[in-house]
């Protein structure tokens, strides 16, 4: 029964519906036939491409420009090291002059002083007399006390207690700790 009663429904439906929908579809066949659906047109790609194309260039010129400035450091860089090498060599080369010089300077003074204790205590007072108090002062500290103590015996006792007393301070203000 129930199988029944679907079947009549169907037909029903087939007779009363089914004919304007088939209607409809036959219409808009016709409709496309009619009306081609049309592509829809390419849009216009040329102001993007050649946007496209100038950035390119813009990042090829920086790239060169990176890529000179890359070699620039670069050759900076070696030439700062080439001076550097120069600057040290020179250096170098002041420290054993200024090691000459002192080494020829302390003898020379050494020499000098051998000379002042060598010679006769009242000759060496009347050089020192003549000498100021502080230069006389560097003599008599590097002789040996026998000698100093002579020419100082032979100076004037204003000379003598000036070069004292320039002996005397120059520790001074060396720190105790």
């Amino acid at each position: 029964m129930i199988a029944t009663l679907l079947l009549v429904s169907g037909a029903v439906r087939l007779a009363t519906g089914m004919g304007p929908a088939i209607a409809y579809a036959e219409e808009q066949m016709v409709q496309d036939e009619v009306i081609p659906v049309s592509e829809p047109a390419p849009a216009d790609v040329s102001p993007l491409l050649a946007a496209l194309q100038a950035r390119e260039v813009r990042v090829a010129d920086r790239e060169t420009a990176i890529d000179d400035r890359l070699r620039a450091l670069a050759n900076a860089e070696e030439e700062l090291t080439r001076r550097l090498v120069d600057v040290e060599a020179a250096e170098a080369s002041l420290m054993a002059a200024l090691a000459l010089s002192e080494t020829a300077n302390d003898s020379d003074i050494a020499r000098l002083t051998t000379v002042y204790e060598n010679m006769k205590p009242a000759d060496a007072a009347g050089l020192f007399e003549q000498m100021a108090p502080d230069f006389a002062s560097g003599f008599l500290v590097r002789m040996n006390p026998q000698a100093a103590a002579a020419i100082l015996a032979g100076l004037e006792p204003q000379t003598a207690y000036s070069i004292s007393v320039i002996i005397a301070g120059r520790n001074a203000n060396a720190p105790t700790e």
